[in-house]
């Protein structure tokens, strides 16, 4: 595809004569206007990869006023192609930074010439721009990572602590069920600090690439009943998880095939969904997991009656420390579900989610999946 100029000329004669002398240089001439106005009004519409413009134009915007807002609002370059050269004229100019100044007559070959250096800078400089801005967003994100990560890991070092020293000074004071009650809050805590670190483990392996999906034949049903028994036991939590898990889809069936996933990923998606569920829902109130099976997927459901995530959050739900506006103080690091969704693209999945604030959330994770005979290691399509 050609590179796109506007031209901006006001006298119809010589506007003919660029148009015809870009054009057989190679380049697409989508429009020629004759006042500033006019390039802010076109520039949407055609989207130049170039503004060339003279500097003296009818109306109110001459050429350095219309420049700078084409610099400004657009980020386009533009080449001057004036007969002015008077000292007043250059030093008005060089306020809009212009990518090229080409003074009339001009030769085709030194107009090909300034175009294609003002293209490069123009690309050099943005590339540059952008890198600068990728590796400031990536600062800020490392920051606030370590912010995050530290002071989430002081509440559960807060809660060890204070349970060891409470068992220290009244051991033989405290009755069994206390004893056991710290003792748990204690367990619980190094749950919670395992789970931060499974987390982060994933985050960065997410972004070293690293995180590559292994699919083995495994006991789905089976796994997805001992992680809930831990999560209830390493949360201390009074709400209900009820599992469902449907059918083999024909012609497999549960004793004599396997699916094929990686539990791993897999192990990241359920606790990180279970324990959001678990953390926005009511004391007592019921979590729904649902395990469907497809010929060739793996559907997992788990739907909450918590406080629902509102509209406005749910764009960026999966973003890195995003965290609902009706969280309040409940705890979190803003990763949960971000790790969810690179966890569900490297399995080759996908994540969707249905929410209303009051009445709870439904989060749908989707696998592809392949059978394997019981007792054998070869996958079954």
């Amino acid at each position: 595809m050609s590179t796109k100029i506007l031209v901006v000329e006001d006298e119809k004669i010589i506007a003919f004569d660029i148009q015809k002398s870009l054009e057989s240089s190679g380049y697409s001439v989508p429009a020629i206007v004759s006042s500033g106005e006019q390039v802010i009004e076109k520039i949407p519409e055609v989207e130049p990869d170039l503004v060339l413009m003279d500097i003296i134009l009818k109306g109110d915007l001459d050429g350095v006023k219309t420049a700078e807002i084409v610099r400004d609002r657009f980020d386009i370059p533009v080449v001057y192609l004036t007969a002015h050269a008077d000292e007043t004229t250059l030093k008005r100019a060089k306020i809009s930074d212009p990518f090229g100044y080409i003074l009339k007559p001009f030769e085709d070959r030194e107009l090909v010439t300034t175009i294609e250096i003002a293209l490069s800078r123009h690309r050099a400089e943005s590339a540059t721009r952008k890198a600068l801005q990728q590796e400031k967003e990536l600062s800020e994100l490392r920051s606030r990572f370590v912010s995050v990560v530290s002071h989430e890991f002081r509440n559960p070092l807060s809660t060890i602590l204070f349970s060891t020293e409470l068992l220290e000074k009244y051991q033989s004071r405290l009755s069994e069920a206390k004893r056991l009650t710290y003792l748990q809050r204690i367990q619980a805590a190094v749950k919670r600090m395992s789970q931060l670190l499974d987390n982060v483990l994933a985050i960065g392996a997410t972004d070293a690439g690293k995180l590559i999906c292994n699919p083995t034949p495994s006991d789905l049903n089976q796994f997805c009943l001992d992680l809930i028994e831990e999560l209830q036991f390493s949360t201390n939590t009074n709400c209900v998880i009820s599992f469902n898990n449907h059918d083999f889809p024909e012609p497999f069936t549960a004793s004599t095939h396997l699916p094929c996933l990686d539990t791993k990923l897999l192990q990241h998606i359920l606790i990180n969904l279970l324990s959001n569920a678990i953390k926005y829902s009511p004391a007592g109130s019921k979590i729904n997991f649902d395990l469907y099976y497809q010929p060739e997927a793996a559907i997992l459901r788990i739907q909450d009656h918590g406080m629902g995530i509102p509209v406005a959050d749910q764009a960026q739900l999966f973003s890195p420390f995003h965290r609902g506006t009706n969280v309040s103080n409940i705890a979190g690091t803003g990763l949960g579900l971000s790790i969810v969704k690179q966890c569900a693209e490297s399995h080759g999945g996908t994540v969707q989610v249905v929410s209303e604030v009051g009445m709870g959330t439904l989060f749908t994770v989707t696998l592809p999946l392949s059978y394997s005979l019981a007792h054998s290691s070869a996958p079954y399509a």
